[in-house]
């Protein structure tokens, strides 16, 4: 009997969790991830390629992300998300227009523009949390330093946060 109330339990609190994440709008469950971060703040594993959204009590959503190339344009610490953008504008480096001359000093928001359908601006840094055009780029070390999700894993994570929510960047 008592294995019964267990698994009935263990059935409800996934449900619960579906619920509660159809409220935000989230497509995915809550994952057991222990952490001592409060809830509502973001841990980013770039040696992992995931992004975790702390809920609290030891659970989280989770989404996979692509970190930058080279591993000296990683950036780590602690940030404030700033500002948040709905199909923002890119200003390509100076680095990247060296790169690529073709390239407009301003790419207007939309589908076409590498900063996708969101963006979460971080502190006073150019490093950002963003969607992309090239989600094949996604679980792979892809980008010039920022933090790039899947456009539908980035609005649902744009719902989620706050201005001067706190991103840990490991």
């Amino acid at each position: 009997m008592k294995s019964i109330f267990s698994l009935f339990f263990l059935l409800f609190s996934i449900v619960s969790l579906n619920l509660d994440a159809s409220e935000w709008g989230i497509d995915r469950e809550a994952i057991y991830y222990p952490t001592d971060k409060e809830p509502g703040s973001i841990v980013v594993d770039q040696s992992k390629r995931r992004l975790y959204y702390i809920l609290g009590d030891d659970l989280a959503y989770e989404f996979p992300i692509a970190v930058a190339k080279k591993r000296k344009d990683r950036f780590y610490g602690i940030f404030r998300i700033t500002k948040k953008a709905k199909w923002p504008e890119w200003r390509p480096t100076k680095r990247i227009l060296e790169e690529n001359p073709d390239l407009p000093e301003v790419v207007k928001g939309g589908r076409e523009n590498p900063l996708g359908a969101r963006a979460l601006y971080l502190g006073d840094t150019a490093y950002r949390i963003h969607g992309t055009n090239n989600p094949r780029s996604i679980g792979k070390a892809a980008s010039h330093g920022c933090i790039r999700m899947y456009n539908r894993d980035v609005k649902q994570l744009y719902e989620l946060v706050s201005i001067n929510d706190k991103v840990y960047v490991k």
